[in-house]
Protein backbone atom coordinates (compact mmCIF):
# COMPACT_ATOMS: atom_id res chain seq x y z
CA UNK A 1 0.00 0.00 0.00
CA UNK A 2 2.78 2.36 1.21
CA UNK A 3 4.73 1.41 -2.66
CA UNK A 4 1.52 2.18 -4.61
CA UNK A 5 0.92 5.26 -2.67
CA UNK A 6 4.66 6.67 -2.87
CA UNK A 7 4.47 6.05 -6.82
CA UNK A 8 1.08 7.50 -6.96
CA UNK A 9 2.17 10.85 -5.62
CA UNK A 10 5.41 10.67 -8.15
CA UNK A 11 3.25 10.59 -10.81
CA UNK A 12 0.99 13.27 -9.68
CA UNK A 13 4.28 15.29 -9.19
CA UNK A 14 5.66 14.24 -12.36
CA UNK A 15 1.90 15.93 -13.89
CA UNK A 16 2.21 18.44 -12.40
CA UNK A 17 6.20 19.51 -13.26
CA UNK A 18 4.94 18.57 -16.95
CA UNK A 19 2.06 20.90 -17.08
CA UNK A 20 3.58 23.96 -15.77
CA UNK A 21 6.57 22.69 -18.68
CA UNK A 22 3.64 22.76 -21.18
CA UNK A 23 2.19 25.70 -19.91
CA UNK A 24 5.51 27.86 -20.45
CA UNK A 25 5.96 26.48 -23.75
CA UNK A 26 2.58 26.95 -24.79
CA UNK A 27 3.02 30.86 -23.90
CA UNK A 28 1.49 32.78 -25.65
CA UNK A 29 -2.16 31.40 -26.12
CA UNK A 30 -4.18 34.60 -26.24
CA UNK A 31 -3.26 38.08 -26.40
CA UNK A 32 -1.57 39.73 -23.96
CA UNK A 33 -2.13 43.57 -22.30
CA UNK A 34 0.28 45.42 -21.51
CA UNK A 35 -1.08 48.11 -18.64
CA UNK A 36 0.31 51.75 -18.77
CA UNK A 37 0.05 54.66 -16.71
CA UNK A 38 -0.12 57.22 -19.05
CA UNK A 39 -2.86 58.70 -21.72
CA UNK A 40 -3.24 57.77 -24.51
CA UNK A 41 -1.27 59.73 -27.33
CA UNK A 42 1.42 60.58 -24.73
CA UNK A 43 5.05 60.09 -25.00
CA UNK A 44 4.69 56.75 -23.12
CA UNK A 45 1.66 55.71 -24.77
CA UNK A 46 3.44 56.01 -28.81
CA UNK A 47 6.68 54.45 -27.23
CA UNK A 48 5.08 51.38 -25.78
CA UNK A 49 2.36 50.97 -28.91
CA UNK A 50 5.04 50.95 -31.69
CA UNK A 51 7.41 48.80 -29.30
CA UNK A 52 4.11 45.98 -28.39
CA UNK A 53 3.48 46.04 -32.43
CA UNK A 54 7.09 44.86 -33.18
CA UNK A 55 6.94 41.88 -30.01
CA UNK A 56 3.43 41.29 -31.19
CA UNK A 57 4.41 40.28 -34.88
CA UNK A 58 7.26 37.71 -33.11
CA UNK A 59 5.26 35.91 -31.08
CA UNK A 60 2.01 35.43 -33.08
CA UNK A 61 -0.71 37.44 -30.71
CA UNK A 62 -1.68 41.24 -30.07
CA UNK A 63 -0.35 42.98 -27.07
CA UNK A 64 -2.83 45.48 -26.36
CA UNK A 65 -1.61 48.69 -24.56
CA UNK A 66 -4.44 49.37 -21.53
CA UNK A 67 -4.47 52.96 -20.50
CA UNK A 68 -4.86 53.93 -17.07
CA UNK A 69 -3.46 57.31 -16.05
CA UNK A 70 -4.04 59.35 -12.81
CA UNK A 71 -2.71 59.52 -9.40
CA UNK A 72 0.94 60.17 -10.34
CA UNK A 73 0.82 56.47 -11.99
CA UNK A 74 -0.71 54.89 -8.74
CA UNK A 75 -3.94 54.14 -10.38
CA UNK A 76 -2.34 51.94 -13.28
CA UNK A 77 0.63 50.83 -10.75
CA UNK A 78 -2.22 48.91 -9.02
CA UNK A 79 -4.22 47.56 -11.41
CA UNK A 80 -1.09 45.64 -12.66
CA UNK A 81 -0.63 44.76 -9.23
CA UNK A 82 -3.93 42.88 -8.72
CA UNK A 83 -3.46 41.45 -11.93
CA UNK A 84 -3.32 37.60 -12.39
CA UNK A 85 0.48 36.50 -12.44
CA UNK A 86 -0.33 34.09 -15.60
CA UNK A 87 2.01 36.25 -18.44
CA UNK A 88 -0.95 37.76 -20.25
CA UNK A 89 -0.79 41.11 -18.07
CA UNK A 90 2.55 43.35 -17.95
CA UNK A 91 3.18 46.72 -16.52
CA UNK A 92 4.53 49.36 -18.71
CA UNK A 93 6.42 51.53 -16.66
CA UNK A 94 8.44 54.62 -15.87
CA UNK A 95 11.10 55.57 -13.51
CA UNK A 96 8.64 57.84 -11.90
CA UNK A 97 5.87 54.73 -11.34
CA UNK A 98 9.19 52.62 -10.39
CA UNK A 99 11.80 54.28 -8.27
CA UNK A 100 10.59 57.65 -7.86
CA UNK A 101 7.65 57.44 -6.50
CA UNK A 102 8.74 55.76 -3.13
CA UNK A 103 10.48 58.88 -2.45
CA UNK A 104 8.21 61.49 -2.60
CA UNK A 105 4.78 59.49 -1.77
CA UNK A 106 4.52 59.05 2.17
CA UNK A 107 2.25 55.52 1.96
CA UNK A 108 2.36 54.50 -1.61
CA UNK A 109 -0.19 51.92 -2.18
CA UNK A 110 1.98 49.13 -3.75
CA UNK A 111 5.87 48.36 -3.49
CA UNK A 112 7.66 48.56 -6.97
CA UNK A 113 10.16 45.95 -5.48
CA UNK A 114 8.06 43.41 -3.76
CA UNK A 115 4.68 43.54 -6.05
CA UNK A 116 6.68 43.40 -9.66
CA UNK A 117 9.13 41.35 -11.27
CA UNK A 118 11.35 43.23 -13.63
CA UNK A 119 11.11 41.83 -16.85
CA UNK A 120 13.46 44.44 -19.35
CA UNK A 121 14.80 47.98 -19.56
CA UNK A 122 13.11 49.26 -23.08
CA UNK A 123 15.13 52.66 -23.49
CA UNK A 124 16.41 55.52 -21.99
CA UNK A 125 15.24 59.65 -22.22
CA UNK A 126 17.23 61.99 -22.41
CA UNK A 127 16.45 65.47 -20.79
CA UNK A 128 17.10 69.41 -21.18
CA UNK A 129 18.23 72.26 -19.91
CA UNK A 130 17.32 75.28 -21.96
CA UNK A 131 16.69 78.98 -22.34
CA UNK A 132 14.79 81.06 -24.55
CA UNK A 133 16.01 82.67 -27.85
CA UNK A 134 15.97 85.96 -26.17
CA UNK A 135 18.27 84.87 -23.38
CA UNK A 136 21.93 86.44 -23.61
CA UNK A 137 24.12 83.61 -23.00
CA UNK A 138 24.89 80.86 -25.03
CA UNK A 139 25.99 77.83 -22.98
CA UNK A 140 25.06 76.29 -19.37
CA UNK A 141 27.94 78.36 -18.04
CA UNK A 142 26.28 81.63 -19.40
CA UNK A 143 23.02 80.64 -17.56
CA UNK A 144 24.76 79.57 -14.63
CA UNK A 145 26.90 82.94 -14.22
CA UNK A 146 23.34 84.99 -14.92
CA UNK A 147 21.41 82.80 -11.95
CA UNK A 148 24.50 83.67 -9.78
CA UNK A 149 24.01 87.26 -10.31
CA UNK A 150 20.11 87.28 -9.89
CA UNK A 151 19.41 84.92 -6.86
CA UNK A 152 15.69 82.86 -7.21
CA UNK A 153 15.05 85.91 -10.01
CA UNK A 154 15.28 83.42 -12.83
CA UNK A 155 12.79 81.46 -13.42
CA UNK A 156 12.58 77.95 -14.69
CA UNK A 157 9.76 75.81 -16.19
CA UNK A 158 9.07 71.90 -15.44
CA UNK A 159 6.21 69.96 -15.11
CA UNK A 160 6.55 70.52 -10.94
CA UNK A 161 9.19 70.08 -8.25
CA UNK A 162 8.43 66.72 -7.51
CA UNK A 163 8.28 65.70 -11.22
CA UNK A 164 11.88 64.38 -13.03
CA UNK A 165 11.96 67.27 -14.71
CA UNK A 166 11.59 69.08 -11.63
CA UNK A 167 13.76 67.44 -9.59
CA UNK A 168 16.70 67.46 -12.60
CA UNK A 169 16.41 71.24 -12.39
CA UNK A 170 16.81 71.00 -8.66
CA UNK A 171 19.69 68.64 -9.00
CA UNK A 172 21.38 70.86 -11.28
CA UNK A 173 20.64 74.53 -9.34
CA UNK A 174 21.99 72.44 -5.99
CA UNK A 175 25.67 71.54 -7.91
CA UNK A 176 25.65 74.67 -9.56
CA UNK A 177 25.74 76.33 -6.50
CA UNK A 178 22.32 78.55 -7.20
CA UNK A 179 18.73 79.01 -7.10
CA UNK A 180 15.55 79.35 -9.51
CA UNK A 181 12.23 79.78 -9.16
CA UNK A 182 9.80 77.02 -10.33
CA UNK A 183 7.44 78.03 -12.44
CA UNK A 184 5.25 74.49 -13.13
CA UNK A 185 2.92 73.39 -15.80
CA UNK A 186 0.33 70.15 -16.77
CA UNK A 187 0.59 70.59 -20.16
CA UNK A 188 4.58 70.74 -22.02
CA UNK A 189 3.23 72.81 -24.60
CA UNK A 190 2.29 75.77 -22.47
CA UNK A 191 5.80 75.83 -21.05
CA UNK A 192 7.28 75.65 -24.08
CA UNK A 193 5.39 78.70 -25.28
CA UNK A 194 6.15 80.67 -22.13
CA UNK A 195 9.84 80.17 -22.38
CA UNK A 196 9.70 81.45 -26.26
CA UNK A 197 7.75 84.14 -25.37
CA UNK A 198 10.41 85.28 -22.89
CA UNK A 199 7.96 84.76 -19.71
CA UNK A 200 9.78 81.61 -18.22
CA UNK A 201 13.63 82.12 -18.73
CA UNK A 202 14.52 78.43 -18.86
CA UNK A 203 13.33 74.91 -19.35
CA UNK A 204 13.72 71.44 -18.24
CA UNK A 205 12.04 69.07 -20.20
CA UNK A 206 12.76 65.38 -22.34
CA UNK A 207 14.39 66.02 -25.37
CA UNK A 208 11.73 64.89 -27.39
CA UNK A 209 9.54 68.02 -26.02
CA UNK A 210 12.06 70.43 -26.79
CA UNK A 211 13.56 68.80 -30.13
CA UNK A 212 11.57 70.96 -32.54
CA UNK A 213 12.19 74.45 -30.90
CA UNK A 214 15.63 73.67 -30.33
CA UNK A 215 16.38 73.12 -34.21
CA UNK A 216 14.29 75.79 -35.39
CA UNK A 217 15.67 77.99 -33.57
CA UNK A 218 13.07 78.76 -30.71
CA UNK A 219 15.20 77.68 -28.32
CA UNK A 220 18.68 77.16 -27.39
CA UNK A 221 19.91 74.13 -25.48
CA UNK A 222 22.33 74.36 -23.23
CA UNK A 223 22.77 71.11 -21.98
CA UNK A 224 21.38 67.21 -22.24
CA UNK A 225 21.51 64.99 -18.60
CA UNK A 226 22.80 61.99 -20.15
CA UNK A 227 26.19 60.75 -19.78
CA UNK A 228 27.03 61.21 -23.26
CA UNK A 229 26.10 63.72 -26.02
CA UNK A 230 22.73 62.46 -28.13
CA UNK A 231 22.36 61.77 -31.78
CA UNK A 232 19.61 64.28 -32.04
CA UNK A 233 21.77 67.24 -30.67
CA UNK A 234 25.65 66.10 -31.22
CA UNK A 235 26.48 69.80 -30.44
CA UNK A 236 25.01 70.43 -27.45
CA UNK A 237 27.44 69.32 -23.97
CA UNK A 238 26.22 67.28 -21.28
CA UNK A 239 25.98 68.26 -18.13
CA UNK A 240 28.35 65.70 -16.76
CA UNK A 241 30.82 67.53 -19.15
CA UNK A 242 30.51 70.66 -16.47
CA UNK A 243 29.65 68.44 -13.71
CA UNK A 244 31.87 65.08 -13.76
CA UNK A 245 29.80 61.70 -13.35
CA UNK A 246 26.62 63.45 -13.12
CA UNK A 247 23.99 61.56 -15.23
CA UNK A 248 20.27 61.97 -15.33
CA UNK A 249 17.42 60.31 -17.56
CA UNK A 250 14.59 59.19 -17.51
CA UNK A 251 13.64 55.45 -18.77
CA UNK A 252 10.73 53.00 -19.56
CA UNK A 253 10.83 49.25 -18.92
CA UNK A 254 8.34 46.44 -18.50
CA UNK A 255 7.97 44.30 -15.11
CA UNK A 256 5.31 41.89 -14.72
CA UNK A 257 3.16 40.97 -11.89
CA UNK A 258 5.33 39.51 -8.82
CA UNK A 259 5.30 35.71 -8.88
CA UNK A 260 4.49 35.46 -13.08
CA UNK A 261 6.37 32.33 -14.42
CA UNK A 262 10.29 32.98 -14.63
CA UNK A 263 10.03 30.82 -17.93
CA UNK A 264 7.44 33.64 -19.49
CA UNK A 265 9.45 36.31 -17.90
CA UNK A 266 12.72 35.47 -19.62
CA UNK A 267 11.13 34.80 -23.08
CA UNK A 268 9.28 37.89 -22.66
CA UNK A 269 12.45 39.61 -22.11
CA UNK A 270 14.20 37.41 -24.94
CA UNK A 271 11.52 38.90 -27.13
CA UNK A 272 11.84 42.69 -26.17
CA UNK A 273 15.95 42.24 -26.70
CA UNK A 274 15.38 41.13 -30.35
CA UNK A 275 13.04 43.97 -31.44
CA UNK A 276 15.31 46.39 -29.50
CA UNK A 277 18.37 45.36 -31.66
CA UNK A 278 16.65 46.12 -35.32
CA UNK A 279 17.97 49.09 -36.53
CA UNK A 280 14.82 50.44 -37.78
CA UNK A 281 13.36 49.96 -34.15
CA UNK A 282 16.39 51.87 -32.90
CA UNK A 283 16.27 54.81 -35.28
CA UNK A 284 12.26 55.05 -34.80
CA UNK A 285 13.00 54.79 -30.81
CA UNK A 286 15.43 57.87 -31.43
CA UNK A 287 12.98 59.65 -33.11
CA UNK A 288 10.39 59.61 -30.10
CA UNK A 289 13.10 60.49 -27.67
CA UNK A 290 13.98 57.57 -26.66
CA UNK A 291 17.86 55.86 -26.98
CA UNK A 292 16.66 51.89 -26.87
CA UNK A 293 18.33 49.12 -24.60
CA UNK A 294 20.10 47.07 -26.80
CA UNK A 295 21.66 44.72 -24.46
CA UNK A 296 19.85 44.25 -20.63
CA UNK A 297 19.09 40.54 -19.26
CA UNK A 298 16.52 40.06 -16.22
CA UNK A 299 19.07 39.78 -13.94
CA UNK A 300 20.90 42.83 -15.16
CA UNK A 301 17.38 44.71 -15.24
CA UNK A 302 17.17 43.61 -11.22
CA UNK A 303 20.60 45.03 -10.51
CA UNK A 304 19.84 47.94 -12.58
CA UNK A 305 16.49 48.70 -10.57
CA UNK A 306 18.44 48.28 -7.14
CA UNK A 307 21.14 50.88 -8.33
CA UNK A 308 18.12 53.12 -9.38
CA UNK A 309 16.84 53.03 -5.79
CA UNK A 310 19.75 53.63 -4.21
CA UNK A 311 20.86 56.34 -6.45
CA UNK A 312 17.22 58.23 -6.02
CA UNK A 313 17.39 57.81 -2.67
CA UNK A 314 20.97 60.34 -2.63
CA UNK A 315 18.88 62.48 -4.97
CA UNK A 316 15.91 63.03 -3.28
CA UNK A 317 18.10 63.82 -0.09
CA UNK A 318 20.50 66.61 -1.58
CA UNK A 319 17.71 68.08 -2.89
CA UNK A 320 15.41 67.93 0.10
CA UNK A 321 12.47 66.65 -1.45
CA UNK A 322 9.82 66.12 1.77
CA UNK A 323 7.13 63.11 1.09
CA UNK A 324 3.66 64.15 0.57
Amino acid sequence: MERRQFLQAGLVSAASGMSGAALAQAWPGRPIKWILSQPAGSGPDILARFVADNVSRRIGQPIVVDNRPGGQNVIGAQAAMRSPADGYTFYYATTAAMVTNVFTFKALPYDPEKDFTPVRLIGRSPFVIAAGSSFGGASLADAIAAAKSQPEKLAIATEGPKTFSGMLADSFAAMAGIKFTHVPYNKAPDAIQDVIGGRVDFICLPEAALLSYIRSGQIKALAVSTAQRTANLPSVPTLSETFSGFEYSGWNGLFAPAGTPKDIVDHMSRELEVVLKQPDVVQRLQTLGSLAETKMSVAEFEVFMRSERTRWAGIVKAIGIKPE
